[in-house]
């Protein structure tokens, strides 16, 4: 027979992952797929399965622990002596090559798996010396699989209570290089968006997904899952954040959900997806560790917050969005990475689906939104400036004539340009009420007060230019202790200061002069 070398656990181990944290993904999804044949058997409740995850940073240790089938202890050395040899079904199970368990051999001192089947008044312990495997695959000599195995895995047996079933992995002592992996707070978050668990009860919308779920006979996996004790939950909210100095501020909000579901060409469903609709200020900045449209299988994610963005028209537009794409289909196989699927017909077609609908809705949403909001900018900006030539009226607050007339042009520019904003806010007015767009326009209208907006808008007229000079009240009306010439130098130099200066600065050094010069 033909010899099967050391390489081979090597690529299925250290060389396997690139992300650490992902140990604690393989064994929550092995966790949970015997969790769902203790359920299916009647060992366990619906809602009674249990993923207990201890992190210890002063021992260095990782306990992880389900309490779902175990493994009888006839067949325990061979199920757990099998590499990528699983009895686990495609399309069924979360996991099914038989290689997830080995992944902690990389990170640890040692490696070892405890296991007790209900009616057994035993346990069953296999310890992987994980050092001196990790050293034996870089050694210089050539080791076959079972060289390896045979040297550094050892079982043991003892008494357990008879009703106890679970399966625990421990890794004991963690390498120095991996203390990433004893940071509870950093692990709470990765798995928030990586494990199936349930939403955050403070995720308000939350309820549409399920009522989508229900009303569409469609399912998603949940488990409890705990970090010291503290379940965990999706960490999705509907406020945005970002940097505001040292500060942390909410800039928007997601107000609504939006469903959709990609079928075939015979109407079978493919996968289906949420996503949040706000008022898309900007791309949600990294702060919000919920960013990015997030792909799941089994409710398990698939990759990380960019496993979709090269679907979309420009791949800067995932981050615009808050949601998960959920894939059905059996055929969409996760690689044994799980950061994509196995390349397939069924991918091609879940890709052309996909990416019809980022192209046509998701990166219309966005661009559309842009153009809403500087539609009301326009109304607004028209409204600020007629407001600032009424109070330079009533307070002979110009310059000279010439101040006067600039003024004047830039408000007969902008009243054209918010009569133009107008008509394009009218055309979506008169969108569907139903649709995606129409909530965000509603959203950017509520911000910007839309109604008030158009009722200021509706009354106010250009003011129209005096035509008596000798009731023009310029700045240097006010400055009575100057004479006449100098009054006419300072009004040449507020006049020059006007033409260079940015207009916020402009205007303090006028208000200064003014102050000065009374």
């Amino acid at each position: 027979m033909a010899t099967v070398g050391k390489n081979i656990l090597d690529n299925l181990t250290t060389g396997m992952y690139k992300d650490s944290r992902v140990i604690y993904r393989e064994y929550i999804q092995n966790a949970c797929d015997q969790i769902d044949k203790a359920i299916e058997i009647g060992l366990l409740g619906k809602d009674e399965g249990l993923v207990n995850i201890f992190i210890d940073p002063l021992k260095r240790h990782i306990s992880i622990k389900d309490n779902a089938t175990g493994v009888r202890a006839d067949v325990f050395e061979k199920e757990l002596g099998d590499i990528a040899n699983s009895n686990k079904e495609i399309g069924k199970n979360k996991g099914f090559r038989g290689i997830g368990r080995l992944c902690g051999i990389g990170y640890c001192k040692k490696l070892k798996f405890t296991t007790s089947y209900k009616g057994e008044s035993k346990k069953s312990i296999m310890i992987c010396d994980a050092k001196r495997m990790r050293e034996m695959l870089v050694e210089n000599k050539k080791y076959s699989l079972d060289d390896i195995w045979d040297t550094n895995v050892s079982y043991e047996f003892g008494e357990e209570e008879i009703d106890a079933h679970y399966f625990e992995v421990e890794l004991v002592d963690i390498k120095g290089e991996n203390t990433d992996l004893l940071d509870e707070t950093q692990i709470r978050e990765y798995l928030s968006f990586v494990s199936p668990v349930p939403y955050k009860n403070t995720f308000i919308l939350r309820s549409q997904i399920y009522d989508y779920i229900k009303n569409n006979r469609l399912k998603i996996d949940e488990y409890c899952v705990k970090v010291n004790g503290a379940q965990i939950f999706k960490d999705y909210t509907t406020n945005l954040k970002e940097l505001s100095g040292a500060n942390i501020k909410n800039y928007d909000a997601i107000s609504k959900l939006e469903f959709h579901n990609f079928k075939d060409a015979e109407g079978n469903l493919i996968a289906w997806m949420w996503v949040g609709l706000s008022r898309f200020e900007k791309q949600i900045p990294k702060i919000n560790a919920m960013r990015g449209l997030r792909l799941r299988s089994a409710n398990i994610q698939i990759g990380n917050d960019d496993a979709l963005s090269e679907l979309f028209k420009e791949p800067r537009g995932n981050y615009y969005f808050v949601g998960e794409v959920f894939a059905v289909n059996k055929e969409l196989i996760p690689n044994s990475q799980r950061d994509y699927f196995n390349e397939n017909p069924m991918r091609v077609e879940f890709e052309d689906q996909l990416r019809v609908y980022f192209y046509d809705t998701l990166h219309k949403l966005y661009y559309d939104a842009n153009k809403i909001k500087n539609a009301y900018k326009r109304q607004e900006e028209y409204l600020s400036i007629v407001s600032e030539f009424n109070r330079k009226t009533a307070e002979s607050g110009f310059v000279d004539e010439e101040d006067r007339q600039r003024m004047q042009y830039e408000i007969e520019r902008k009243h054209r340009d918010a009569e133009e904003a107008r008509k394009q806010l009218d055309k979506y007015d008169g969108i569907n009420a139903d649709s995606p767009i129409a909530e965000v326009h509603k959203s950017i209208g509520i911000k910007f007060d839309s109604e008030k907006l158009k009722l200021e808008a509706a009354e106010t007229e250009v003011p129209v230019e005096e035509v008596d000079s000798k009731k023009k009240g310029y700045i240097t009306a006010s400055m009575s202790k100057l004479s006449r010439s100098e009054r006419k130098l300072v009004g040449k130099i507020l006049a020059i200061i006007t033409d260079i200066a940015p207009k916020e600065i402009a205007q303090n050094i006028i208000e200064k002069i003014k102050e000065e010069l009374k």
